[in-house]
């Protein structure tokens, strides 16, 4: 599946340079398809597009915004099952994994934030002044490769909805899905230059985008490393930035909890995406007393999880994405070996055909081992035991991240705990996280929201026009 063109100013064209980004399958570490690998000068084309687009772009009735990105849902909910299977194969989770959890959840989406935008008020009228919520201009994307369809759709949807244009730069790991949605983009005709896709590495298009004179905004989920380069860079031409970063958050069982429910949405959001996801529960905080009969029951229910090759049907969770993670991870688990932590689950990974790591258990963990502190991105979790609510409350603020999180017991004690946790989401009992609701994090796992009218509203700009004079 190779692609040999960029898509800038409405139709493919090709890059200045002849290089290519090779797509590797974790599952089998084959190469399958390749991107073009693009340079400084194919990210001025793209943004000088989407400069252009923007002047007519943000004057565009509402009602043909509506239109095109309601013909876009149409367009992407035909092509599920072709998306589905790319990302099985570039970044190795199941196939009713990639089509139940990445592709019709972020459709699903886009038609959320076409409803918000139906009654968004884009004019705030008061006595002496008008308030205008206003695009703010064309919008560099850099979206990561663990959600490689989903990340971008929860950058577009709102961007292009308030009148934004947009440059994307997908992840080099997992490029494919993006030039589909891409392809989904030109069948349905948005303007030219509203929409532009310059596949490359962070270094070569990232860096450049986030320095453009002409970018306003960055949006970026990644890494807090990559996160805080691009803020850095960004913040020398006072740009907007979003960001969506690392998280290390905590899953608190409190005294008379259900046991199962608990471990069950815990383990689903660890080895889920085969841990590699940023609201992971990866810190597991349970009542001492209690911290045996969890163990035992974690091995229990770990076996209805189906880990293992993405192309037999009946798997969930397959391989990490890429020698880089298989590295990072094994070191880790190496790592809690070393501070004293007990591995109750899994072992140290072992080389194979693809980039396997099945689930991995620590208990016996203190909070200031690596472990517990560092983001892993993989099916690690770590049981760390307190003695009293108060106790477990510090533990799960002492972390620089601050995403996610989830607390379980009685719910008047659950929601008070919930309270006081410093952390952007969290999950009570038998709450569910929704994608249109608020999401993002505090302290080093973000700057901004996405999700619902918070993440619409991190594409626009305030104007007030003073109308009349209070004193006459």
């Amino acid at each position: 599946m190779n692609y040999e063109e960029l898509y800038i100013n409405g139709e493919w064209v090709s890059p200045s340079s002849k290089e290519k980004i090779q797509v590797e399958n974790p599952a089998t570490k084959e190469y399958f398809g390749s991107v073009p690998a693009a340079n400084e000068e194919d990210v001025n084309r793209a943004v000088a597009a989407a400069k252009e687009a923007f002047k007519t772009w943000q004057f565009t009735p509402l009602e043909d915004r509506i239109r095109l990105l309601t013909a876009l849902v149409e367009e992407l909910t035909l092509r599920i099952d072709d998306m589905a299977q790319v990302i099985v194969k570039e970044l190795g989770c199941g196939f009713k994994f990639a089509r139940n959890i990445h592709v019709i959840p972020y459709i699903e989406d886009i038609k959320n934030y076409l409803t918000i935008i139906h009654d968004y008020d884009f004019e705030e009228r008061f006595d002496e002044f008008i308030i205008l919520k206003e695009p703010v201009g064309v919008v560099g994307a850099l979206t990561p490769w663990n959600y490689p369809l989903g990340q971008i759709i929860k950058k577009l949807s709102p961007a292009l909805l308030t009148g934004n244009t947009m440059v994307l730069k997908p992840s080099q790991k997992t490029p494919l899905v993006a030039f589909m949605l891409a392809e989904a983009i030109d069948k349905v005709k948005f303007p030219k230059g509203v929409f532009n896709l310059v596949s490359g590495r962070g270094s070569e298009v990232g860096n450049v985008l986030a320095r453009h004179k002409d970018i306003d905004m960055i949006t970026f989920t990644g890494s807090t490393k990559g996160g805080i380069e691009v803020y850095k860079i960004a913040a020398e031409d006072v740009k907007r930035v979003t960001l969506e970063l690392g998280g290390k958050s905590a899953s608190i069982i409190l005294k008379g909890a259900d046991h199962r429910l608990a471990l069950s949405k815990t383990l689903d959001k660890m080895y889920f995406n085969t841990g590699q996801s940023c609201s992971a529960y990866s810190r597991l905080l349970v009542p001492r007393e209690e911290k045996e009969e969890i163990e035992k029951l974690i091995i229990e229910m770990t076996k209805d999880y189906k880990f293992g090759d993405p192309r037999d049907p009946d798997t969930i969770i397959g391989p990490v994405a890429s020698k880089q993670q298989f590295d990072k991870v094994s070191y880790y688990i190496r790592k809690g070996l070393e501070e004293g932590a007990r591995l109750i689950l899994g072992e140290v990974p072992k080389e194979s055909k693809g980039y396997y790591i099945g689930p991995t258990v620590f208990t016996d963990v203190d909070n200031s081992m690596e472990i517990a502190r560092n983001e892993i991105f993989g099916p690690v979790l770590c049981i760390i035991p307190y003695d009293r609510v108060e106790e477990a409350i510090e533990i799960a603020n002492d972390s620089v991240y601050g995403l996610s999180g989830a607390i379980f017991g009685p719910e008047e004690e659950a929601l008070d705990v919930a309270r006081r946790i410093r952390t952007g989401t969290i999950v009570i009992n038998h709450g569910v996280q929704l994608h249109k609701g608020a999401f993002g994090g505090y302290k080093h796992s973000g700057l901004g929201r996405e999700g619902g009218k918070y993440g619409l509203e991190e594409f626009i700009e305030i104007k007030t026009m003073f109308i009349n004079n209070p004193i006459t």
